[in-house]
């Protein structure tokens, strides 16, 4: 998807959020969408769960900066 359909999605599922009280369950890769849309994260790795918790807490969880980003990362 383009920038602005990307920015509709995101728009679209939170009015559903919001209109009808529902959880959604969302299987995205694309982190601007996940971060900016979700309340609780569930990070998998090779089929196994890694971490779960707010945005903030997965994206500073150390085993999903190594899956996602490797161990040179650390170094840098």
């Amino acid at each position: 998807m383009n920038p602005k359909e990307t920015e509709d999605l995101m728009e679209f599922i939170k009015q559903i959020r919001k209109d009808f009280n529902l959880t959604v369950l969302l299987i995205e890769h694309d982190m601007k969408v996940v971060m900016g849309i979700c309340e609780r994260i569930i990070v998998m790795d090779y089929g196994r769960i890694i971490a779960e918790g707010t945005p903030k807490e997965v994206q500073n969880d150390p085993r999903v900066i190594e899956a996602y980003l490797g161990r040179e990362w650390e170094s840098v």
